[in-house]
């Protein structure tokens, strides 16, 4: 014996319906919370040159629900975390070192971390939790 309700197609639609909707505002969140990021990451970012500034960017994949931002200089992870004895955690060049740029020859122990990236995150990620939270 069977027990059929007409209902059901009526039912699938509303479920579909609200599917897209909730994909549609992922994307969103996505969108907005890569932006911040890279917003963020742009204005923490020391100025020398401009050029790690100019090299963050995002790309989107997954039709819009996964976003990659990008820094794309390979001197940013030195940037973020700092050299020599300076190097965040300890993990740098513990003596001192000579390196020659432009014609000149400079001593360092290393450069103070200018973190740009990591608080940019920090700051996404509130926004993040805050709007996937109002998704319910």
């Amino acid at each position: 014996m069977s027990i059929t309700y007409g209902g059901h197609k009526r039912f699938e639609l509303a479920v579909d319906k609200f599917e897209k909707h909730i994909i549609k505002e992922v994307k969103r969140v996505v969108r907005e919370t890569a932006e911040l990021i890279v917003t963020n990451s742009k204005s923490l970012a020391p100025v020398d040159d401009g050029a790690l500034k100019d090299s963050i960017d995002v790309v989107y994949a997954q039709g819009g629900l996964t976003a990659i931002v990008r820094v794309g200089v390979s001197y940013a992870v030195y940037v973020e975390f700092g050299t020599g004895i300076y190097a965040t955690k300890g993990n740098g060049r513990k003596d001192p070192w000579v390196y020659y740029k432009n014609g000149r020859y400079y001593f360092t122990r290393g450069m103070h971390a200018q973190p740009f990236f990591f608080p940019a995150l920090d700051i996404a990620e509130k926004h993040w939790k805050n709007e996937l939270k109002m998704l319910g």
